[in-house]
């Protein structure tokens, strides 16, 4: 699945064609399940296991629902990139006033929200935030590809 044309071709930078790739939507709530059809469409083309894109899909629409409901920039960007034991999984808000770093919350199973990074801790290997230039964060996670979690 080739890059949507808002976001630079990763291939460009130098990296591996064909295993990286990036794109930005709307930091709005449509584009969750867009997110998820892309990464599906993309992990499916790089061959990924059924298991491996079922968690992979999990993660990202945890990741891109967080940046959407908590970051006030317009959009939200996504990287993926296959490695021989992992996919990782980049996701890049735009920050805004109050945001603050990810963290896991400690709920209720009967609660509707709050579980989305524990389900990501869950399905990865490792995962973590970091600042982006500018005042956004990036959150990521390292899915590995046999579909065993750490």
């Amino acid at each position: 699945m080739p890059s949507s044309s808002n976001a630079p071709s990763l291939a460009l930078c130098g990296l591996a064609a064909g295993r990286r790739d990036a794109f930005h939507l709307p930091a709005r709530r449509p584009s969750v399940p867009e997110a998820r059809r892309r990464v599906t469409a993309l992990l499916d083309a790089w061959g990924t296991g059924q298991g491996v894109r079922d968690d992979v899909e999990l993660v990202v629409c945890e990741l891109f629902t967080n940046a959407v409901r908590h970051a006030a920039g317009e959009r939200v960007g996504c990287e993926l990139s296959l490695h021989a034991g992992f996919v990782r999984i980049a996701v890049t808000d735009e920050g805004g006033a109050g945001a603050s770093a990810p963290r896991v919350r400690s709920g209720s199973v009967d609660e509707e929200c709050g579980r989305g990074l524990f389900l990501v801790g869950a399905l990865s290997r490792n995962w973590g935030t970091r600042p982006e230039r500018g005042g956004g964060r990036v959150v990521w996670a390292e899915v590995p590809r046999d579909g065993a979690t750490a």
